[in-house]
């Protein structure tokens, strides 16, 4: 699962990221926000499946736990989200049901200023 139907690889090729596509997963460049794990674990069923569990702050448990989207598509890239503005804080903290404090809360890192 994750990976294009004709790709057929060892472990090797699978730490070395021979794979088509990216694993992008929050709180890694792309998707800095970490409370977006949240919605993956209720539509996996993630804990009650594999007994992978959440923190409070959204760090993983067991500590060697990993999570992500997986996108094989071969024209598939990463990209970083870098310093946000403030509308787009507050627009996002509108998307997401927050006030604006609990928005800087989750990226304070990505914002400018």
């Amino acid at each position: 699962m994750g990976y294009a139907p004709d790709e057929q690889l060892d472990n090797d090729d699978l730490i070395r990221e021979k794979y088509q596509g990216i694993r992008p997963a929050p709180g890694y460049p792309a998707c800095p926000e970490h409370t977006e794990k949240g919605p993956l674990w209720e539509l996996m069923n993630v804990e009650e499946t594999i007994g992978m569990s959440l923190t409070s702050s959204y760090a993983m448990w067991p500590g060697a736990s990993v999570s992500g989207w997986y996108f094989s598509h071969p024209e598939s890239r990463y990209f970083a989200v870098a310093q946000i503005q403030e509308d787009q804080l507050n627009d996002y903290a509108a998307r997401r049901g927050w006030d604006k404090l609990e928005a800087e809360k989750w990226l304070g890192p990505n914002i400018n200023g």
